[in-house]
């Protein structure tokens, strides 16, 4: 079964929700940076930039991270992966970054972006946000901002969709693992 659990509408009401914490979060913004894991977390993070410099003025550098060599299941995600360094695009030292994803759930993700990261430099702080907590964790990751917690099963599937790379906004929660 398939069922809708946000709306383009609500997913723009979160995001100003978010932007709106980080800033409450951090007075002072020189030293904070968004960087999206690829890909929608990228699109996501574009979105929270823009988002923070609509309220704030202020807008915020922005990285993009493939962590696809950090995976620890590389054979399982492709026949043929694309191997690529970390590059965030801009200093990351001293700096406090929030890395932007689209769902937490085992937190094996945050733990590659983390692996990553650290090859960039060494931030003075870093926070994570999810537009989707799903639980399951197997590693002890905890997200800082979060969207929208949902209480799925191990097989369910939470799928974001973002207009940018599916056309459409919004997050499906497909119960049981049916994938549409």
């Amino acid at each position: 079964m398939q069922k809708d659990i946000v709306s383009e509408a609500l997913m723009s009401r979160i995001l100003d929700r978010i932007a709106n914490e980080i800033l409450e979060r951090y007075e002072d913004t020189k030293d904070l940076c968004l960087v999206g894991i690829k890909t929608r977390g990228v699109h996501i993070a574009k979105r929270l930039q823009d988002k923070i410099e609509k309220f704030s003025g202020i807008k915020l550098p922005l990285g993009e991270l493939d962590i696809t060599l950090y995976r620890d299941d590389l054979t399982t995600v492709a026949a043929d992966p694309q191997m690529k360094a970390a590059n965030i695009g801009f200093d990351i030292n001293g700096k406090n970054i929030v890395i932007v994803d689209d769902v937490l759930y085992t937190g094996r993700t945050v733990r590659c972006a983390l692996d990553a990261i650290m090859d960039c430099g060494r931030p003075r702080k870093v926070e994570l946000m999810v537009l989707v907590d799903r639980g399951h964790r197997e590693i002890p990751v905890m997200a800082d901002y979060i969207g929208k917690t949902v209480v799925t099963a191990d097989d369910d599937i939470i799928h974001v969709h973002i207009k940018e790379h599916d056309g459409d906004d919004r997050i499906v929660h497909n119960i049981g693992g049916q994938r549409k």
